[in-house]
């Protein structure tokens, strides 16, 4: 068997420089580009994203406080002065003042609706095995994907027929049950991450079903219910084609109705002004619960993962 005589390296000359090869530098130095490159561009879609979120924003409030000339004259600029007058002229010659009242009693009464019944099913679904389980589930994930144009028609029927119709407590119940299919899918997904060890604890000490449920399990999923309730609130907040088919009384109109409603009559009159005063509003309630429980909606999303 032969073998290759490796020649011994020759010692270089004193004086001769002798030339080093880094052969772990070069992908680390490369790889540290590329992830420099990267986080630029995403930070530059990010801000892009928040300027074009934002500047809207800021417009409709800053052109809140204008008055219709510099409106149209000057749409860029700061107003000359703070026209106040602007939203008191909404708030009480459009009448958003009902408005709100009546999307609060709305609101509150469907939210509140929506996560205790939305909350029992949940967890019903998610902690007990019983027959036709996975069938009431993918019924209300079906609810889900029905599109609500479709079910307009014969919603407005069954609504009238139960006498219903132009009332605060008949939209309560269409607003719970239009947001219960969410809320039963992200709710049982979460009722699924909390450990079962508390409540076969609750049950060993004598504690009921329901006891355990609205003493120990609601507790424990309130970041959960927070995030869908913020959902819920957005939606049902500026919910609109379910109130301009089933509320038609002018003195029942909700905000979105309301809005609507003023931005035909106050275009007509040329009330610009009125009207952006009416948007911003409408926008405040919303950025407001947003910006409050924003913490809690990401815990909420992320409880699960994290677990």
């Amino acid at each position: 068997m032969k073998t290759t005589d490796t020649p011994a390296p020759v010692p270089a000359e004193s004086g001769t420089p002798v030339a080093k090869t880094d052969t772990q530098g070069g992908p680390a130095r490369k790889e540290k580009k590329e992830g420099g490159v990267l986080n630029v561009f995403s930070h530059g879609m990010l801000i892009l994203w928040a300027f074009m979120v934002v500047m809207p924003l800021l417009w409709a409030v800053m052109t809140s406080f204008k008055d219709d000339s510099s409106i149209f004259n000057s749409p860029w600029a700061l107003p000359d002065k703070l026209h106040f007058d602007n939203w008191s002229r909404a708030w009480t010659d459009a009448n958003m003042s009902d408005y709100f009242l009546n999307t609060i009693l709305v609101v509150a009464g469907s939210l509140i609706g929506t996560l205790v019944l939305g909350s029992m099913a949940a967890y019903v679904l998610a902690r007990f095995d019983f027959p036709g389980n996975r069938f009431i589930y993918f019924l209300f994930i079906g609810g889900m994907s029905f599109p609500i144009m479709l079910a307009l028609v014969p919603l407005f029927y069954v609504v009238n027929n139960m006498g219903l119709l132009n009332t605060i407590h008949g939209l309560i119940l269409v607003y719970i049950a239009y947001s219960l299919p969410f809320t039963v899918f992200f709710l049982t997904a979460f009722f699924r991450t909390l450990p079962t060890s508390v409540a076969e604890a609750a049950f060993v000490d004598g504690a009921s079903h329901s006891r355990t449920f609205f003493q120990i399990m609601l507790p424990m999923a309130k970041p959960g219910l927070i995030s869908v309730g913020i959902f819920n609130f957005l939606g049902q907040w500026n919910q609109y084609m379910l109130p301009t088919v089933l509320n038609t009384d002018p003195d029942k109109r909700v905000l979105t109705q309301g809005l609507v409603q003023l931005a035909a009559s106050q275009g007509y009159k040329g009330d610009w002004s009125g009207l952006f005063a009416g948007l911003v509003m409408a926008m405040i309630p919303v950025l407001v619960a947003y910006i409050i429980f924003q913490r809690q909606v990401v815990a909420g999303l992320t409880a699960g993962a994290l677990k």
